[in-house]
């Protein structure tokens, strides 16, 4: 009894085993690859070993092409598979998947390149333009669809020559165009009058040349905050250190205090200025009461301090 059991059980599992054994690749009627070599498993399901078997070249990426059933069946034929089943295809849509590459993603290429060489950093960025209108390939779906192999630049006249492999395409892309160095500066963000004492507010920093930048002398934010215009200023210009000065707290004919310390005492009195003056300036001042004039050196609360008091200076008031 054990053994007829033993026997019953071997021949179910061999039943059980003859479908998988007697089934043959269907063929599909429409496929989408991302490489150049179609093969059987793209072709066929239940392909088996011969899945990885290559029957024929993949179109261009991006592309589409038709398979007739009859060129289809003599290259499985030659590959090996020889029985199929169909279950009423006349040709096989073969699509083959891409990726776009674009003149932003060669532009990011060719910056990577000049960062590297040490050209772009900081500020300096590389604004890009290709000689031709239309840059875009349709390139193999992976991760990197395009590769930098050379660049020349030629600062002198910014123009550079590149050549590029992209992916699914057999014959290096070799494209030209021209490199404008570019830097961050500040420039008004609208018209001043003269006096103005500039705020970081009162700037936005735009691209510019990096050769226009070095040529015009522009000062830099840090140079300019805090500082006075010595004449107005219309929106959207770059600033020289030569428009600005340090900021007059002191204007002439206008009435100023004036600051006298003398050990433990302090004097003040009224006067005119007779100057305009910044902080640490000096300044002359004449008394509104005697007349005289007085010497002093301007305070950033707009007041004037006599600073080598003694009593005779006080006396003389």
């Amino acid at each position: 009894m054990i053994m007829t059991l033993r026997l019953s059980l071997a021949l179910l599992a061999t039943l059980l085993s003859v479908p998988a054994a007697l089934a043959v690749p269907t063929l599909k009627g429409d496929i989408t690859v991302n490489k150049a070599i179609v093969t059987i498993g793209d072709m066929f399901d239940d392909a088996g070993n011969l899945a990885e078997t290559g029957i024929f070249m993949a179109p261009a990426p991006g592309t589409t092409g038709v398979v007739p059933l009859a060129d289809l069946t003599r290259a499985a034929t030659l590959a090996g598979l020889t029985e199929f089943e169909n279950v009423g295809y006349s040709r096989v849509r073969v699509a083959r998947a891409s990726t776009l590459v674009d003149a932003a993603l060669l532009d990011g290429l060719i910056g990577a390149d000049l960062e590297r060489r040490g050209i772009v950093s900081g500020e300096v960025t590389a604004a890009l333009r290709f000689n031709v209108a239309d840059v875009s390939f349709d390139a193999e779906a992976v991760a990197d669809p395009a590769t930098l192999v050379s660049l020349r630049y030629t600062p002198g006249n910014n123009g550079f020559s590149a050549r590029f492999m992209i992916a699914g395409i057999d014959e290096p892309v070799d494209l030209d165009g021209t490199i404008q160095l570019m830097t961050k500066a500040p420039r008004l963000a609208k018209t001043l009058p003269t006096g103005t004492i500039l705020s970081q507010g009162d700037f936005e920093l735009a691209d510019v040349p990096l050769a226009t930048a070095d040529a015009g002398g522009y000062a830099d934010i840090s140079q300019l905050v805090g500082k006075q215009l010595v004449r107005q200023a219309r929106g959207g210009i770059m600033l020289k250190a030569t428009d600005v000065t340090e900021p007059k707290v002191v204007t002439r004919n206008t009435l100023v205090t004036v600051v006298l310390r003398s050990g433990p005492m302090t004097l003040t009195v009224k006067g005119t200025a007779l100057t305009t003056a910044a902080v640490g300036e000096p300044v002359d001042v004449l008394n509104s009461v005697t007349r005289k004039i007085l010497h002093g050196v301007a305070r950033s609360d707009g007041a004037v301090e006599i600073v080598t008091a003694t009593t005779t200076n006080v006396a003389g008031l």
